[in-house]
């Protein structure tokens, strides 16, 4: 590249040598050098300009095609050029470094806040460390490695690691403070390790390499880095601290709550069914085969009733205590919907229930125990609820399959149609006996199965439950059951 400029300058200065003087052919060398300054190196830059005054010299400094100098005059020019040279070839080479060192800084300006970007988002401690290994591979040569510590302190992936990479990164956890060349800590290591420490916890190590003793500006950028990947991290520890400090008080509200239901709730029909059962066992001679018949008949329903309760308490504990998802199968709505309806017409000799199922509806992967009691406490309180008919309807929607229980009861008031989802929480309904725990249930079981549980106004009056459950792809030998009968 230095050959090619001083050649080019020389044969510029051969052309114009009729037309212009010796000082304007000595400024086409001049700006060889400039060009050479900001495109090559120093020590290149150094070369051209030497280059260029022994050529100006050889060519077109008379006595001309040698290197003798007759004229005080002339030596001095090429002494000044030289010095000119030089000088244009320092300042140009060091305007070229402070131009691709500014370059450089706002490319990883530009990385920080993309990773910042990225890190917002990330949900889970793999996420930051793959974030992590792409950003430190993309901002040094490498290689580089990057570890998470396990919660006793340690390395995670200990025995994939190079053993003085391994020892270097221990080191780095437990001193919290960057290692390497230029740190002023165990200088003669080949890579820098700095930690992911955040409030005194050591969450990680990274080793970078190369790493210049002298690159200061690097060396902080390493840290900048891994001082983001230690907030993310440190995030990620506090969202899982808050989320098991909400579970437990929702545990132990819920908890508090079952508690007063079991000494409020449960304690009325278990005194209905002892005074039923004791009048029974002590005054049966005195009593009428009506009297008999009524009591019994209150021993029944009050029977009937806490066992629903416990049904309802139980499944809201199991589903809102576990983390454990739903054994879900492939199952036939038309057969759950033929359950409920089956068990309840039982207990309905008005024939109020009226139901409309298409056939060959697909297949729901689901757990057919669950939503038969879904449904059964949705038409459950229809009933009782509503002294008009009570519409069990099922049909595809786009969104899946929907399932309604629409009745002609009083309505749920606007601002009591998401709270009278909750726990033992229950309408304004005067004479209507209930914990509040059948819809929280129903609720529960459609949030297990991934599905959607809303509530309506109905046109004329009444309520409409609506539950969308979720198509998978069918099995390849799924064959559609036939609807239960209306």
């Amino acid at each position: 590249m230095v050959l090619v400029l001083l050649v080019l300058a020389t044969l510029a200065g051969l052309l114009l040598e009729r037309y212009v003087s010796i000082t304007s052919q000595a400024m086409i060398y001049v700006l060889a050098v400039v060009i050479a300054a900001y495109k090559l190196g120093w020590l290149e830059s150094v070369a051209c300009a030497l280059g260029a005054v022994t050529a100006l010299n050889f060519f077109f400094v008379p006595p001309r095609r040698t290197f003798e100098i007759e004229s005080r005059e002339h030596f001095i020019a090429l002494g000044v050029m030289l010095v000119v040279a030089l000088v244009i070839s320092r300042l140009a080479s060091g305007l070229r470094r402070e131009t691709d060192m500014a370059r450089l800084n706002e490319r990883r300006a530009h990385q920080l806040q993309t990773l910042a970007t990225d890190l917002a988002g990330a949900a889970t401690p793999q996420d930051v460390l793959s974030l992590g290994r792409s950003a430190l591979q993309a901002a040094f040569e490498g290689p580089c490695v990057l570890v998470l510590a396990s919660p006793t302190g340690t390395l995670a992936q200990d025995d994939e690691l190079a053993s003085d990479i391994r020892d270097g990164l221990n080191c780095c956890l437990r001193e919290q403070a960057v290692l390497g060349p230029g740190t002023g800590r165990w200088p003669g290591l080949q890579a820098w390790y700095v930690p992911l420490a955040e409030q005194g916890m050591s969450l990680g190590a990274a080793c970078i390499s190369p790493a210049p003793a002298g690159d200061i500006a690097g060396r902080a950028h390493a840290q900048a880095l891994c001082a983001l990947l230690a907030q993310s991290l440190r995030r990620l520890q506090l969202v899982g601290s808050m989320r098991a400090a909400q579970s437990e008080a929702q545990r132990q509200q819920l908890q508090s709550t079952l508690l007063a239901a079991i000494s409020h709730d449960l304690r009325t029909p278990l005194a209905a069914m002892v005074a039923a059962a004791t009048s029974l066992q002590t005054q049966r001679d005195r009593l009428g085969a009506a009297d008999q018949d009524r009591l019994l008949e209150t021993i029944v329903s009050e029977a009937a009733y806490l066992d629903a309760m416990t049904d309802n308490t139980l499944q809201l504990v199991r589903l809102a205590g576990s983390s454990a998802a739903v054994q879900r199968n492939w199952e036939s709505v038309e057969e759950i919907v033929g359950a409920v309806l089956g068990r309840l017409r039982r207990h309905d000799p008005a024939r109020r229930i009226r139901s409309s199922v298409p056939p060959n509806l697909p297949l729901i992967k689901a757990d057919s125990v669950l939503l038969t009691q879904l449904l059964g406490n949705l038409v459950g309180n229809a009933l009782q609820y509503s002294d008009g008919d009570v519409e069990l309807t099922v049909q595809i929607r786009p969104k899946g399959i929907e399932v309604c229980v629409h009745d002609r009861g009083p309505g749920i008031p606007e601002l009591e149609r998401e709270a009278i989802f909750q726990p033992y929480v229950r309408g304004d309904h005067a004479g209507r006996r209930g914990t509040g725990l059948g819809l929280a249930v129903c609720r529960a079981i459609a949030q297990a199965h991934h599905a959607e549980l809303h509530l309506s106004p109905r046109v004329g009056g009444g309520s409409s439950f609506c539950l969308v459950l979720p198509l998978d792809v069918q099995p390849s030998a799924a064959v559609p059951a036939k609807g239960p009968a209306p």
